[in-house]
C-alpha cells in the first residue's frame, strides 16, 4: 500500500514477531490464565463451604458441627455490645434474640430481647435499679457511688454493701502503740487496702480487721473494715442497711496515729479518734 506521501505502508496484520517473543507472551498468557483459574477454584470452594456448612470457627479448625458460629479461647471471653438501659430503649425495633450488656440494670447484665421484652441470661425479668436497703451481692445494698466520688464509672452501677449484722460487739483495732504503714486511709475505695495493710502489720488475733478479713458470708470472702468516710456512709443509711446499735462506737480501718484509730458513734453521726485497745463494734462492708 503506497500512502499519499508516496511512503510504503504494510498493514499490521502482515508485521511479524520473532519467534521467541511469540513464545514468551504465549507463557505469559498461560501463566496468567492458569494462576486466575486457581484462584477462582479457591473461591470457589471457600464460598461453597461458606454458603452450604453456614459455619465459622473463630480459635478453632473444627467448629462444632450444631454451631453457626464456635469462638474457642482459653485466655479471652467474648464481649457483646454494652449500653445504659437508656441507650437500649433506643434501639429501635429489636430483633428478637438480640443481646446485649445492659450496665445500669441491676448492677449489670447480659440481657436477650424475648420479642415481647428484654430478659437476663436465666429468662427472668430484667433487673431494676439497685437502691439503698436492697439484699445484694450477700449482704444490704449500703452505698451507690455518685459523680465525683472516688472509682465512680458514668453508666455503671458500683457501691458499697454491709453484712446484714455486726461481725462483732468488742473487737480491738490492734498493735496499740505501733503504726501500721499504709493503713491511714480515710476516703471511699481506701478501706479494704487498711484492712489489708492492717491484717499484714499486726498479727495480733481477733482484731476488727482480720474478723473482716477472715469472713466468709454470702458466698462472698472479699469482705473488709470500713474506711472512714466508708462507715459514715453506713451511718447516713443506718436505717435502710439495719442492725445497727446506737449507742456504741464502730470501728473503722482508718488509723490516725500510733495509738489511735478513728471510730464513729451511731447514736448521732459523730466521729472521732480513740485508742486502739479499746473495744467496739464491727461491721464488715464490700464493694460490688
Amino acid at each position: 500500500m503506497v500512502g499519499t506521501m508516496g511512503v510504503s505502508i504494510r498493514p499490521l496484520s502482515n508485521l511479524k514477531f520473532p519467534i521467541e517473543g511469540t513464545e514468551i507472551i504465549q507463557k505469559i498468557h498461560f501463566k496468567a490464565r492458569y494462576k486466575m483459574k486457581k484462584l477462582s477454584i479457591i473461591y470457589f470452594l471457600f464460598a461453597f463451604q461458606f454458603c452450604v456448612l453456614a459455619q465459622v470457627g473463630i480459635g478453632t479448625l473444627t467448629p462444632v458441627s450444631t454451631a453457626a458460629l464456635d469462638v474457642t479461647s482459653t485466655s479471652k471471653g467474648f464481649l457483646p455490645p454494652r449500653m445504659t438501659k437508656a441507650q437500649r430503649i433506643a434501639i429501635s425495633s429489636p430483633a428478637m434474640g438480640l443481646m446485649i450488656y445492659c450496665t445500669d440494670c441491676g448492677a449489670g447484665e447480659i440481657e436477650v430481647y424475648s420479642g415481647v421484652d428484654w430478659r437476663n441470661m436465666m429468662g427472668g425479668p430484667e433487673a431494676l435499679p439497685l437502691a439503698i436497703g436492697d439484699s445484694y451481692g450477700g449482704g444490704k445494698v449500703a452505698y451507690i457511688l455518685q459523680s465525683g466520688d472516688p472509682g465512680y464509672n458514668a453508666g455503671q452501677v458500683h457501691g458499697l454493701i454491709a453484712a446484714v449484722s455486726d461481725q462483732s460487739t468488742a473487737a480491738e483495732w490492734g498493735c496499740n502503740g505501733t503504726n501500721i504503714p499504709g493503713a491511714a486511709g480515710i476516703t471511699l475505695g481506701t478501706g479494704n487496702q487498711n484492712t489489708i495493710d492492717i491484717v499484714n502489720g499486726c498479727a495480733t488475733a481477733g482484731i476488727a480487721a482480720r474478723i473482716c478479713n477472715d469472713l466468709v458470708l454470702g458466698g462472698y470472702s472479699d469482705w473488709y473494715l470500713p474506711s472512714k468516710d466508708e462507715l459514715n456512709k453506713l451511718y447516713i443509711n443506718r436505717v435502710a442497711i439495719g442492725g445497727f446499735v446506737n449507742y456504741n462506737p464502730y470501728r473503722s480501718s482508718s488509723e490516725f496515729d500510733d495509738s489511735n484509730a478513728w471510730v464513729l458513734y451511731f447514736l448521732n453521726g459523730s466521729q472521732f479518734t480513740y485508742y486502739k485497745y479499746s473495744q467496739y463494734y464491727v461491721r464488715a462492708v464490700r464493694t460490688f
